[in-house]
């Protein structure tokens, strides 16, 4: 049995702390600083943690090994389970040529690039988070994105930035379940809490999202698409998940968003500019000459076909695949539903993981959950079965594309694989909580510190629910020895992880793999943290005038 210890060495918290961020931080300097190949990166990353487990923790090396064993799993189901069916039904489309009369029909709505960025990205991309995560949005919003003729660096960094403030009540609401179950707060408050920081934020990522998608003249071109895409979410947002079941904020915001921006267009439509023309012939960000012919994978390059004019029956036709995706993913969570997939769910001790906390309880992580049925990856394959069935597609197609589709996968799979074993290791042996303690030693100063905190647990993990389940509890008892509001730090933990999202190594890999970039994820890494430089500190003011009279009535 291997008891976690939150200072091993000498004693001191402080020295152990910087000892278990020494993973951390050559993962983040070999992808953003060094550019190095991201597997390279993370299997680097996984080595010096395990070395830190073993050596520095007295973490049993085989205890060590099952735990990057179990993360390496973990990263092929579900998260690459996810990504590979998302991948799937897109090439299906695009293959049977769908995907072009998809193109036309957001043309038709708007032919400006940066109105398509915040329809799909933001409000497409928020329906999906809120019925899926685990990485579906940034797979399917980057690869939409990039067959409707943007770049592919552009596309995957506007879609991962996108991906933030539906995070929180992302899953139909599980972030928030389970800070309730791991800090005994009531699921309702936590939510309020959450509604006054969250939604400030969805005001300001659609006007960012301009700012990637087309400088200083998107911005002043399109905030009008910008700011009611913005207000649109986050005034359900806010209304939904202080009043309503907290399983709907994100569905309600989304789709108020999007039929809110496709309403504007119909009066209208952004100053004509040389945009739709630049945007189409863009390449991988750097603004040469889009390729005119298919990559290795014959899909994401390949040029947008020229077509006849498409009748009502082709435009259903090319939104059949993702209404059914929305309609598979919105049955799938309906109590009764839900119930019937979760019991075909197995669930087992992983072998050769007898770890316990620094409180003598069994590490839950030490528990693998075989959701084969429920999760998000099976309810894309069905969906990818009935859109083949539904664009008559054969079956050797279909079988080619998915082919293609883990052929194209295979380094990013590596990628997530050594990501979530270094995540493993790191939480099984006790680093995370020895970071998280450390920064609850801030005193007074942890009221800006806990947004902090919520996006270190995100960053490494990949997940806001997994960050609540590492830091929920000790974010609330670090604010009750500094006077900071209970609910105001659980909640902060929250917000502070729907910003640590797109930083996530895992979720870099799954965009990079969507639109063919495996390689580049530093690339990605260093535009996005742009984004996360600008939110981050503005949440963390935020969360400090809540806990002041100022704003402090704010909080429930």
């Amino acid at each position: 049995m291997y008891h976690q210890p939150t200072a091993p060495l000498g004693g001191s918290l402080g020295w152990s702390a910087l000892t278990a961020a020494i993973p951390l931080l050559l993962l983040f300097l070999l992808l953003g600083v060094f550019r190095v190949r991201a597997w390279i990166a993370s299997v680097t990353g996984l080595l010096v943690a395990t070395a830190v487990a073993v050596g520095g923790y007295g973490m049993p090396f085989g205890t060590a090994v099952a735990g990057a064993a179990e993360g390496a799993v973990f990263g092929l189901f579900p998260a690459m389970w996810i990504v590979a069916n998302a991948i799937w039904v897109y090439r299906m489309t695009r293959g049977s040529g769908d995907f072009d009369r998809l193109r036309e029909a957001f043309s038709r709505v708007s032919d400006d690039r940066r109105v398509q960025g915040l329809i799909i990205a933001f409000s497409f991309g928020a329906l999906l988070e809120a019925l899926a995560g685990f990485g579906a949005p940034v797979a399917i919003c980057s690869a939409m994105l990039v067959a409707l003729g943007l770049s592919a660096m552009r596309a995957v960094t506007v879609s991962m930035i996108a991906n933030t403030v539906p995070v929180a009540w992302g899953g139909v609401g599980l972030p928030i379940i389970t800070l309730g179950q791991v800090t005994g707060i009531p699921v309702d408050t936590l939510s309020r809490a959450t509604a006054h920081l969250v939604p400030v934020l969805a005001l300001f990522v659609p006007v960012l999202l301009l700012v990637v998608l087309d400088g200083a003249r998107g911005v002043r071109e399109v905030w009008p698409a910008a700011a009611v895409a913005g207000v649109s979410f986050a005034v359900p947002q806010y209304v939904v998940a202080t009043f309503g079941p907290i399983q709907l904020v994100d569905i309600v915001a989304a789709l108020a968003s999007a039929g809110s921006v496709l309403l504007l267009t119909r009066f209208w439509q952004p100053r004509r500019s040389d945009h739709s023309a630049r945007a189409g012939a863009e390449a991988s960000g750097g603004g040469a000459p889009a390729p005119t012919a298919a990559d290795a994978t014959g899909v994401l390059t390949a040029p947008p076909r020229v077509l006849p004019a498409a009748s009502r029956v082709d435009v259903l036709r090319a939104f059949a695949p993702y209404l059914v995706i929305i309609v598979f993913f919105t049955v799938s969570v309906v109590p009764g539903v839900k119930s019937a997939l979760t019991a075909a769910t197995m669930t087992f001790a992983w072998p050769g993981l007898a770890v316990r906390t620094p409180q003598d309880e069994p590490v839950a992580l030490a528990t693998y959950k075989f959701d084969w049925l429920a999760t998000p990856g099976t309810v894309l394959l069905i969906a990818g079965i009935v859109t083949a069935m539904m664009l008559r597609i054969d079956a050797r197609s279909a079988l080619r594309a998915y082919g293609r589709t883990l052929w194209q996968l295979r380094e990013a799979a590596g990628t997530v694989m050594a990501v979530l074993a270094l995540a493993y290791v790191m939480n099984l042996s006790g680093q995370t909580t020895t970071l998280g303690l450390f920064l609850a030693t801030a005193g007074s100063f942890f009221v800006v510190l806990s947004p902090l905190l919520g996006w270190f647990g995100t960053a490494v993990t990949g997940s806001d629910t997994s960050s609540n389940s590492l830091f929920g509890a000790l974010q609330v008892s670090a604010a009750q020895g500094t006077g900071m509001p209970p609910n105001l730090a659980a909640a902060a933990n929250t917000a502070g992880g729907v910003l640590g999202k797109m930083m996530s190594p895992q979720n870099l890999a799954i965009g990079a793999a969507a639109v063919g970039l495996a390689g580049r994820e530093g690339e990605i890494l260093r535009r996005v943290v742009v984004a996360s430089a600008v939110l981050v500190p503005a949440l963390c003011l935020l969360v400090s005038l809540q806990s002041t009279p100022v704003l402090g009535w704010l909080v429930p």
